[in-house]
């Protein structure tokens, strides 16, 4: 994905994975714990081979999420903020990922 290695379980090239693969779920996160992008805490959970870690509140300029589109990285702040499509591309996010946000952000 446009110079960020994404990983997880069956990817297709706008990071959907086995577990999240609706025509909207296009985000990858990059988990704290390794600095490494995976599109979804079930991936993270199969293939990382260590616990998650969140994101705190107050590294939410972190550069952290992926646009699947367009390869564009949002701050966590960022895509809180515009939860519902890519601010460069404007491709559509899922908006259900922020029933998800305490798995990966401190609320």
């Amino acid at each position: 994905m446009k110079g960020h290695e994404v990983r997880g379980v069956d990817l297709d090239s706008r990071t959907r994975c086995r577990h999240y693969h609706s025509e909207i779920d296009i985000i990858a996160i990059k988990f704290k714990c390794c600095n490494t992008y995976y599109p979804c805490h079930l991936c993270h959970k199969e293939s990382a081979g260590h616990p998650s870690e969140v994101w705190g509140r107050e590294e939410r300029q972190e550069k952290a999420v992926l646009c699947g589109s367009c390869g564009h990285e949002l701050s966590i702040a960022e895509y809180m903020d515009c939860r519902s499509s890519c601010p460069e591309c404007a491709a559509s996010f899922n908006p259900g990922c922020a029933l998800h946000y305490d798995l990966y952000f401190e609320i």
